[in-house]
């Protein structure tokens, strides 16, 4: 369903009206979800979420990556999700422009790659030789990782519950009060009444 909504950007502030999209559907294991799309026709902002048909609560998983073979788990995380990886220094926390995503730890460690490397060739550039040395330090890791020889743990926090790993080792559980007060929720999207639909 597309549909045009009279609301400003949050972006550019053009008052052209967003356009929001809107497909349900069924995701494996996963049951039913909405993938909610917000998009401005005047400078290409985008927002992205997935929101299960069910009500959830605030919660994380957890997974034990210890073979290659855990590469295609599949995960679902949403805007609001925190991803961390404990063992390896690495965590990704949802920011002003953080979409929703249905992948797998493969591609998880991928976009965790894809910034490490962003960040050596800068530090390549400016010269910032410790940094360049962290770097190829936790590129090698994340091969390990990936080819099975060094065993991390994956973690999903979301304070709106939308997230989830499928696989039968996962461990779900309730996030603690001291979690949900230092969680980021993740950007703040234009709340539309039925109205304006």
């Amino acid at each position: 369903m597309e549909s045009t909504v009279e609301q400003p950007c949050p972006i550019c502030f053009s008052e052209e009206g967003l356009t929001m999209i809107a497909h349900t559907s069924e995701i494996p294991y996963f049951g039913e979800h909405t993938q909610l799309t917000i998009l401005c026709p005047s400078c290409g902002w985008k927002h992205t979420d997935f929101i299960p048909a069910e009500g959830k609560k605030p919660g994380a998983w957890s997974l034990e990556i210890d073979s290659s073979e855990m590469l295609s788990v599949r995960i679902v995380r949403s805007s609001s999700c925190t991803i961390r990886i404990e063992k390896l220094g690495l965590e990704v926390d949802p920011g002003g422009a953080t979409t929703g995503y249905v992948s797998n730890i493969e591609g998880v460690l991928n976009r965790f790659e894809g910034a490490i490397q962003l960040m050596y060739r800068q530090s390549i550039a400016s010269k910032e030789q410790e940094i360049v040395k962290k770097c190829e330090l936790l590129l090698k890791k994340i091969d390990l990782v990936k080819s099975g020889d060094l065993v991390v743990e994956m973690t999903l926090l979301d304070p709106m519950g939308h997230s989830q790993i499928l696989h039968s080792n996962a461990i779900s559980r309730d996030l603690t009060n001291e979690e949900l007060e230092n969680l980021e929720v993740g950007p703040s999207i234009p709340i539309f009444s039925p109205d304006d639909v």
